[in-house]
């Protein structure tokens, strides 16, 4: 499990090293397609099934689109941008993207939501022919429902997590000593999470009982997400970690004590007068 994390695909120091014979023959066959494909021609067909796409969401009220183009090299493809009110639909765009990643037919979709403008992110150029007609389908069949609207008032918070909590990660092949600072106000946590290599921000929530945190590690060439799912039960903190393509790790932890003694602290007037 500790080479497969560390192997190609996945980021990670051996991401260009673990390549087998199956990547050389793929590279191969790519270098020959590319030299020898019709790029004007491929891009034009890219672009009339993001137009087949866009004519279907647009005759759903409230949904905007717009195609940009890529302003560098990698991921070189146009992108269908489809944006709406989430207020008006009811939806976000990372609950359509999960809906289509998890049940048929599949669908690999960026997502972005900020403040009630919410969008979807189609990218052509991993399709096939008749592959444009089933997303347009798939996704006007989701966006079109009728939905009713939801409440933004959150359900009273049930637990108090204030404080310094010392976790322990079990990770799929190993296992890290965390800490958590956190300050609660209401149903909204803030916050830091410190792990092996960084300390960094953290935020959240929490409705009832259930807990929801999110902190972000990022350095050049990779990132990590780390997604708390959590609750309290006598004093402890339990959960899992969604951590993308490093899979889920699972936690338990203790709220630490700090030392409340209060007790005069004096300051020296200067250096010391004798040693």
């Amino acid at each position: 499990m500790s080479a497969w994390q560390a192997s190609s695909p996945h980021h990670g120091p051996g991401r260009d090293n673990k390549i087998g014979k199956e990547e050389m023959f793929g590279m191969l066959a790519a270098v020959h397609a590319w030299t020898t494909r019709d790029h004007e021609a491929e891009w034009q067909e890219w672009l009339s099934w993001l137009d087949l796409i866009s004519e279907r969401m647009l005759t759903i009220k409230g949904i905007e689109t717009e195609v940009t183009q890529p302003e560098g090299l990698s991921n070189h493809a146009p992108v269908l941008h489809v944006q709406w009110n989430s207020d008006e639909l009811n939806i976000t765009g990372e609950e359509v993207a999960e809906e289509v990643a998890r049940n048929k037919t599949r669908i690999a979709i960026g997502s972005k939501t900020k403040d009630n403008l919410t969008s979807i992110n189609i990218t052509p150029n991993q399709m096939q022919p008749g592959n444009a007609e089933v997303v347009a389908e798939r996704l006007h069949g989701i966006l079109s429902q009728k939905r009713a609207p939801r409440s933004d008032k959150l359900k009273a918070a049930n637990v108090d997590l204030n404080g310094h909590w010392d976790i322990e990660v079990s990770f799929p092949s190993s296992k890290s000593k965390h800490k958590l600072f956190i300050e609660q106000d209401g149903n909204w946590i803030q916050g830091k999470h410190q792990t092996d290599f960084e300390l960094f921000d953290l935020i959240g929530m929490v409705e009832s009982d259930d807990i929801k945190m999110r902190s972000y590690y990022r350095i050049p060439g990779n990132s990590l997400t780390y997604l708390f799912s959590a609750e309290v039960k006598n004093e402890k903190l339990t959960g899992s970690i969604y951590l993308g393509e490093y899979l889920t790790a699972t936690f338990t932890g203790i709220r630490t004590p700090y030392d409340n003694k209060r007790r005069r602290i004096t300051i020296p007037g200067g250096p010391p007068l004798a040693t």
